[in-house]
């Protein structure tokens, strides 16, 4: 009786659309760790000559129309980095092409109605779809989920505490950026600017940890704004309440010396916290603490992080293995996430939102990794 050696998973094709800075110091550096399950073969941009630039740093094809993309039998998987407003559009046009599995950076929804129809073309065609949410990924998040007992039905306060440098920092730490275009200046004393500015700090920033709060607050759909603060050159400063749970979210971008991605859940008898690693950085999984009746249970650091957790459960998805998170898990990440910006910038017009310096340093560019 002869036996063969199993043949080695066929290298699943990744497309990408856009190929902006989370594109280069993010999603390359990660699919260049993976390279025995994932391929970038094809890359897309308006700027030609951002896409061929960027291409040819991992000898994959380029072009400026999504629909080239689309069409190329080569790609398995999209990857959506374009700006917010195409994200519908272009994650319902991916799975009408027949491609196995979809990742599109937050927010993949700019309104709740966008992200059930998004939901429902996907279970259409039956193509699965993950959202880059990528604390939601990290091997540290997911130990703790299965280790955490009875804190979520405890849990009474949540936290998400980050300080970050500006994008570009971390950015060029990470790759030589191409196409990086100058943001408008703001003034942050107009009313439309600084909701604009906690808007964007919501839906760019918090975003991230915004499944994690979600949950430990089963009446998500109740948030009540208590305090919104922005803090400059880029913040925000928020107190909420879910239902019979406190939410505080604060961020600062400003020179400091030492990033800090903090998330932490506070129950009756039990605590958590996790230290995540900030954005841009490719430097392992989230650390998690776990405090229960006077003893603590450390989990992490793993061997990767959530970028590159993301592109793993792709390429599960894709084969046909894994399990996708389910539509209305996406639906209820997103209109919690609404609520808050929405609820944030109306507390501006009834006048208690307050601007305070974090740092006098400029804010090069507002996070969206």
């Amino acid at each position: 009786m002869s036996s063969h050696p199993q043949a080695a998973p066929a290298v699943l094709g990744v497309g990408i659309l856009g190929a902006g800075p989370v594109t280069q110091a993010i999603h390359l550096p990660s699919l260049a760790r993976l390279g025995n399950i994932l391929e970038v073969r094809h890359i897309m941009d308006v700027d030609p000559a951002v896409a061929e630039a960027v291409a040819g740093r991992v000898g994959a094809k380029f072009s400026t129309s999504m629909e080239e993309l689309l069409a190329d039998p080569a790609v398995d998987i999209v990857a959506i980095c374009s700006p917010h407003q195409f994200h519908a559009a272009q994650v319902i046009a991916s799975c009408r092409a027949g491609k196995k599995a979809v990742l599109c950076e937050k927010p993949f929804a700019m309104t709740g109605e966008e992200a059930a129809g998004i939901s429902a073309v996907s279970a259409e065609t039956g193509v699965p779809i993950i959202v880059g949410a990528m604390h939601t990924f990290d091997p540290g998040w997911l130990a703790v989920e299965q280790a955490w007992g009875d804190l979520p039905e405890q849990v009474h306060t949540v936290r998400s505490s980050i300080v970050l440098p500006p994008n570009p920092r971390f950015e060029d730490f990470a790759t030589e950026i191409v196409g990086r275009g100058p943001l408008p200046g703001r003034e942050p004393t107009d009313p439309e600017v600084i909701k604009a500015m906690l808007t964007g700090g919501v839906m760019g920033l918090a975003i991230h940890d915004l499944p994690l709060v979600r949950r430990f607050t089963p009446d998500f759909a109740a948030v009540e704004v208590l305090h919104a603060e922005i803090v400059r050159p880029f913040g925000y400063v928020i107190s909420l309440r879910a239902g019979n749970v406190a939410i505080e979210l604060r961020a600062a971008m400003n020179g400091t010396w030492e990033p800090s991605w903090v998330f932490e859940a506070i129950g009756d008898d039990a605590a958590l916290q996790i230290d995540f690693t900030p954005s841009y950085v490719h430097a392992g999984s989230a650390t998690a603490r776990i405090r229960k009746a006077g003893h603590a249970t450390v989990l992490g650091p793993f061997s990767h992080n959530g970028y590159e957790g993301e592109w793993r459960k792709l390429a599960e998805l894709a084969s046909g293995t894994g399990q996708p998170p389910s539509a209305e898990t996406l639906i209820h990440d997103l209109e919690f996430a609404l609520a808050i910006a929405e609820a944030a910038a109306r507390s501006v017009d009834a006048g208690f939102v307050h601007a305070s310096i974090a740092d006098e340093s400029p804010a090069d560019e507002e996070i969206n990794a």
